[in-house]
């Protein structure tokens, strides 16, 4: 892939995470190989018709959701795009806004064959559990004495 594409791509990538939701996740298709290989700290996901549904099942309750990108470290073939996530669900820290740190490895040629993102697990879910969140600020306060 030509440093060009290379470069549209990725910022199709982000346009399309800075607009994704529940009703549109059909433009999934438009970065993702069919036979995407999508993994996160929870799942392991293979081809797009069950990205979208992972994606879906995310999606169904959040009530807002962004990213924030914070800095992007490509070649012709890979990026690393690093970024904070905002979002909010009403089930987890009372409704508010949950802020997540995270990176995204990428893989592609004409579309994204590979995505994995990396991130704190309890940052992004755990410590926002009403009883298990502060058992884990309390693991975490001890660890860091």
């Amino acid at each position: 892939m030509t440093e060009v594409n290379a470069n549209t791509l990725v910022d199709n990538f982000i346009q399309l995470y800075q607009a994704l939701n529940k009703d549109n996740l059909h433009l999934l298709e438009r970065v993702y190989d069919d036979k995407i290989i999508f993994a996160d700290p929870m799942h392991q996901i293979i081809g797009l018709p069950a990205l979208t549904q992972y994606f879906a099942k995310l999606y169904k309750n959040v009530q807002h959701i962004q990213f924030d990108i914070k800095e992007v470290q490509q070649n012709n073939s890979q990026a690393a795009l690093f970024w904070q996530m905002q979002y909010s669900h009403p089930k987890l820290n009372k409704g508010g806004t949950i802020f997540v740190d995270g990176m995204s490895q990428l893989k592609f040629n004409d579309k994204i064959y590979y995505h994995r993102d990396y991130f704190d697990l309890g940052q992004m879910l755990y410590e926002h559990l009403p009883c298990m969140g502060g058992l884990i600020r309390l693991l975490k306060d001890r660890a860091a004495r």
